[in-house]
């Protein structure tokens, strides 16, 4: 959608995401950008240690204030969930049981079709250390857990909120290849185009002694062909490797190579005078 961030549509719509017994405000506030940066914003908190509101949380939530401010706070989890008609709780570890385990991609096709539905859904996280508890398990519907290295699977809370809600985005778009902007269109330089610069470029070669020995001129002229048709320039790329090239050839180097300026004979004395 074109136009400014301001006028932009902002997405409030999607699953409740709930984290239960959240510790630090910092975790929360990135929760929320997560969670804005998706499309998502209702967020219930079932006792957050540090209370609610929380600074730190608003802080970290990164101008996502209308997650932050719409949360909600519960007592239990029975309590978070009661109005919703399908939940999914996050794991990263197996579970006793005989609820389905599904992967990220699997389970927001699955909320989007309940959303498009009508039914209330919500995803649960656990605690920072150890995640939800079996009891807990065992009030969502189905498991959902992410396929992470198996000797390093250590997602932090927002790192997993934020898989969740990127796959939901995902689910809802008509193409998943689509960007949301592309580069400016650019017109492909013409071969006369490409011919004015190999020229421009010979020449400034030529009069700094570049092909060294003579002998050797053409096969190193065509080398520096082959690299320069490697890829098609367009017409702007092309404007600006003659202005380079024009740049390099309107000043003389100064001092050669590898060599530094002249230190002034005033500078040298007061550098001295002050090292000692």
């Amino acid at each position: 959608m074109a136009g400014t961030n301001s006028e932009r549509q902002l997405l409030t719509e999607g699953p409740v995401i709930i984290l239960v017994e959240p510790q630090m405000g910092e975790n929360i506030g990135m929760v929320a950008r997560a969670m804005a940066n998706f499309g998502l914003s209702e967020l219930r908190l079932v006792n957050p240690r540090d209370g609610w509101p929380n600074e730190k949380a608003q802080a970290a939530a990164s101008k996502a204030d209308h997650v932050i401010e719409g949360t909600k706070i519960f007592g239990t989890l029975a309590e978070a969930i009661a109005d919703l008609n399908f939940v999914y709780a996050t794991t990263a570890r197996e579970r006793d049981g005989f609820k389905p385990v599904r992967a990220p991609v699997v389970a927001a096709e699955t909320l989007r079709g309940k959303f498009r539905a009508g039914e209330g859904t919500g995803i649960l996280f656990g605690r920072e250390r150890w995640g939800l508890n079996n009891e807990e398990v065992a009030l969502a519907d189905e498991i959902v857990t992410f396929p992470v290295n198996p000797a390093f699977a250590s997602l932090n809370i927002a790192q997993a909120v934020l898989l969740m809600s990127y796959e939901w985005m995902k689910s809802g778009m008509e193409d998943v290849a689509a960007v949301p902007f592309q580069a400016t269109s650019q017109t492909q330089s013409t071969k006369e185009q490409l011919f004015g610069l190999y020229d421009q470029l010979e020449e400034a070669l030529e009069a700094r002694n570049y092909f060294h020995p003579p002998a050797k001129k053409p096969k190193m002229v065509d080398n520096l062909r082959a690299v320069l048709s490697r890829r098609a320039f367009t017409e702007q790329e092309i404007s600006v490797l003659r202005g380079v090239i024009s740049s390099l050839d309107r000043f003389s180097r100064k001092y050669p190579r590898g060599s530094r300026p002249p230190v002034d004979a005033k500078e040298q004395s007061e550098d001295d005078s002050s090292a000692k």
